[in-house]
């Protein structure tokens, strides 16, 4: 099963498009078996069990944190992360930038945007981001690479509401890369198992697939 569904995405995705396969919940013996039909970039939301799976996993594995970080387990995530995609604060930058200094690594980095209608979603807002590159924020972050975007649609079955809140950030997206000199501002990473082709369609370079690869979440363990 695992093997046709990545199969199906696949061929559905544009060369460009970076498919992040959304492990989290999910048993290391399927990240295993994904990785062995040739799957390299892997999603997790929670510092244990990215630690956990670390330690089992191949070296190579490309690890992408895009769950909620609290501060205080920042310490855990980076020395394990290829990026960190859901920075929705300045208070977490400051945090990442403290561990990456430590572990003497550049952290790459997604400043996730609140697009979505629920309160509960994180992120910067419209305005909070485009004052962060107006005023040249970054520069406080030496061991930061701020790559681009993330951003998470409302949940819900209209997909015209999807369409707008994807080109809404894939807008700011445009606007802060044609006005900053960052070279690494390239990446925006929204759509997931059920509006990823909506996301393409507005300008996603990174996807976030999870149920369509490895079936329903057991949320008990």
């Amino acid at each position: 099963m695992l093997a046709s569904n990545i199969k199906e995405i696949r061929a559905h995705l544009p060369k460009h498009i970076q498919l992040v396969c959304v492990s989290k919940f999910h048993p290391a013996e399927m990240i295993a078996e994904a990785y062995a039909l040739g799957e390299r970039d892997f999603g997790e939301s929670r510092a244990q069990e990215l630690t956990t799976k670390v330690d089992v996993l191949p070296k190579d594995i490309r690890w992408h944190f895009i769950g909620p970080l609290q501060s205080n387990k920042v310490k855990y995530v980076v020395p394990h992360a290829y990026m960190i995609q859901s920075v929705e604060s300045e208070k977490l930058l400051v945090e990442i930038e403290k561990q990456a200094s430590k572990h003497q690594k550049i952290q790459k980095v997604l400043l996730e945007i609140h697009i979505a209608q629920e309160t509960t979603k994180h992120g910067f807002s419209e305005e909070e981001v485009t004052q962060f590159f107006k005023e040249k924020q970054w520069e406080h972050y030496p061991h930061v690479e701020i790559c681009g975007l993330m951003g998470i649609a409302t949940l819900t079955d209209d997909s015209e509401n999807t369409k707008k809140e994807f080109a809404k950030i894939h807008n700011i997206f445009d606007n802060i890369k044609k006005s900053t000199p960052l070279d690494s501002f390239t990446e925006l990473s929204i759509g997931m198992s059920n509006d990823y082709s909506l996301a393409i369609d507005e300008g996603a370079t990174i996807v976030r697939i999870g149920s369509a690869i490895f079936g329903q979440r057991d949320y008990s363990k």
